[in-house]
């Protein structure tokens, strides 16, 4: 079979064309890696100590956008809700600060019994009394700016990072806060 003719030139653009589409893709990884490398900002510092504590990363969603952030905090009393996997996910930490202390005081209340729900495992965690210390969870009277925080256990790790969770203490009610 014989190709079409195609002149000498356009032949050595396209075999051009291929060899810098390759040597791009070839640099790609060592760029990469270059790139992860520890990053410095000013003075020689890591980067992640020349950033101040309070700024947040562009990429990470907000937690609580809008009208559920503001609920929170107006009903509850409470900001910077936080559910996160600790002790290699044999607990769960529920964390927030208060911003109301009135508001805020159904979180302390020991008679009520908190509970996380995992819809999607089919769970319903519960906050585990130790022999020595008692329950994981600080049952003081809330004092405005200060964070608080209960454990769950998760025995036999049935709520993973990513899950969407509810936290229920009394007519406390938190949905779809993201494990991390």
């Amino acid at each position: 079979m014989d190709r079409p003719h195609r002149p000498q030139a356009t032949r050595v653009r396209s075999r051009r064309a291929r060899l810098a589409l390759a040597a791009a893709l070839a640099a790609v990884p060592a760029l990469a890696l270059a790139q992860s490398g520890p990053q410095t900002g000013a003075a020689g510092q890591p980067l992640a100590q020349t950033r101040s504590t309070s700024a947040r990363p562009r990429y990470l969603p907000d937690r609580f956008a809008g009208k559920a952030g503001r609920y929170y905090r107006l009903v509850w009393g409470v900001d910077a809700l936080s559910v996160k996997l600790v002790e290699s996910g044999e607990l769960i930490r529920f964390a927030w600060t208060v911003v109301e202390p009135e508001k805020a005081r159904v979180l302390s209340d020991v008679k009520l019994e908190p509970s996380l729900v995992d819809f999607r495992a089919g769970v319903s965690l519960v906050v585990p009394a130790m022999e020595n210390i008692g329950k994981l969870r600080q049952s003081q009277v809330p004092e405005a700016g200060k964070s608080y925080w209960m454990a769950f256990s998760n025995k036999g790790r049935m709520v993973k990072r990513g899950d969407r969770v509810s936290v229920v203490i009394g007519q406390f009610r938190a949905d779809g806060l993201v494990v991390d």
